[in-house]
């Protein structure tokens, strides 16, 4: 048995002796990402995004300290759960750096007892004097801000993607299927981080913006080979779909190869932060990146090409290469009924030599026959075989002694 080669794999995706058909199977794809769509947003109902202290409002209290640790930061969570502050419940605590330790509460007003109650939960747990403890009011404003601040970057950005693909590519249903398959990302990175729980913070729109990037690199070097599988198209013998299925399967080991060296890095920071460090913006933009990666290259290769080949489908040149193609198709069936010679076809037992060279006569005098049916089979058209009345001799109308045949054992 021959070894598994991924390079071998690769070659042979690329010449197309071998081919995953990524394009014929569309509706599978199609169907596996809408119910993993339907599962995500049902998800996010039941468990909507938790929006960090930068878009719901709420108080940050920065505690200055030597040696911040994750012990001091779960130290300090706990003792802050335990007061009477209800602003505080769901009071997330993290390290910033090695010497500071950030609380987030919801809204407490600046010098009420729950803020006193808080300084003094924090001073005697974390022995810092009052100080060293920097208190800020976050109103939401400034996160509706950040938010539509966000949304009229992701507007140009897909403006600007949309007008590139276009005219790079010269084809404006390479930029539709571009869009979809990036929405496509957007929204399931966007639902597994809802249904997580990981807190929404600036650190997490920037991992957005980051994913938006890379899942559009991926189907752009897709969309590449294509257009160069599918120029000339008129001169080849394959459809629109057979060029576009192989220029996925000959950048299929390219998309994997990097894929796995992007997230490799990803989870290290991903298993650091969120294990190792507890809470804190790393574990934020990680988890959004390493969501995004994996998902822009699912899409890259299951939804970008098969969406173009579907928008595409009705045009006139595709559609004459296609009826090219099932003639050729069905030139070639008559051929199809030959059969085929393999290891485990039955075969007609061979006649041994010495039958095969012995006249009837000796046949007969050693007690075997030869059954043979008379050939009645046309001889041209409108003519047909005489039968046999007597054995056929020498009529001596030749004038000269006429070949006989003879078995080759009696031949001198």
């Amino acid at each position: 048995m021959s070894k598994f080669s991924f390079s071998r794999l690769g070659k042979e995706l690329y010449t197309g002796e071998k081919s995953f058909d990524f394009v014929g199977k569309r509706k599978i794809w199609y169907a596996a990402s809408i119910v993993l769509l339907a599962v995500i947003v049902g998800g996010m109902f039941l468990r909507p995004l938790n929006l960090g202290i930068d878009f719901t409002g709420g108080t940050r209290y920065t505690v200055s300290v030597d040696g911040a640790d994750q012990k001091l930061a779960d130290e300090l969570r706990g003792v802050i759960g335990d007061t009477e502050v209800d602003e505080a419940d769901s009071a997330t605590v993290r390290t910033a750096g090695s010497d500071s330790i950030v609380i987030e509460t919801e809204a407490i007003p600046d010098g009420s007892e729950d803020d006193q109650a808080m300084i003094k939960a924090i001073t005697e747990t974390a022995d810092v004097p009052e100080d060293d403890i920097s208190r800020t009011g976050i109103g939401p404003s400034w996160g509706e801000r950040v938010a539509t601040k966000a949304g009229l970057a992701l507007g140009i950005f897909l403006l600007g993607v949309i007008a590139f693909i276009w005219i790079y590519f010269k084809e404006w249903k390479m930029s539709v299927a571009a869009v979809v398959a990036l929405a496509h990302d957007v929204l399931l990175t966007v639902g597994v981080y809802a249904i997580v729980g990981f807190e929404v913070t600036p650190a997490t729109v920037t991992g957005f913006l980051t994913i938006l990037g890379y899942s559009l690199y991926d189907t752009v070097v897709v969309f590449d080979k294509v257009k160069e599988n599918t120029r000339n198209l008129g001169l080849k013998k394959q459809t629109y779909a057979q060029a576009a299925n192989l220029a996925v399967n000959q950048t299929l080991v390219r998309s994997i190869n990097t894929s796995i060296v992007g997230l490799l890095p990803v989870v290290a920071i991903l298993y650091v932060s969120a294990v190792q460090l507890g809470t804190s913006s790393l574990k934020d933009i990680s988890l959004v990146l390493f969501v995004g990666m994996a998902v822009g290259t699912y899409s890259s290769i299951f939804i970008a090409t098969p969406m173009l080949v579907h928008l595409k489908s009705g045009e006139k040149d595709i559609v004459d290469a296609e009826k090219r193609a099932a003639a050729r198709m069905k030139e070639a069936d008559k051929y199809a009924a030959v059969p085929v010679f393999d290891e485990g076809m039955a075969v007609a037992e061979e006649e041994p030599d010495e039958l095969r060279e012995s006249s009837s006569e000796d046949l007969h005098e050693a007690g075997v026959s030869r059954v043979t049916s008379p050939n009645s089979s046309a001889l041209g058209r409108g003519r047909n075989v005489p039968s046999a009345h007597r054995e056929v001799s020498d009529s001596g109308a030749a004038g000269r002694p006429q070949p006989k045949r003879e078995s080759r054992s009696k031949r001198k």
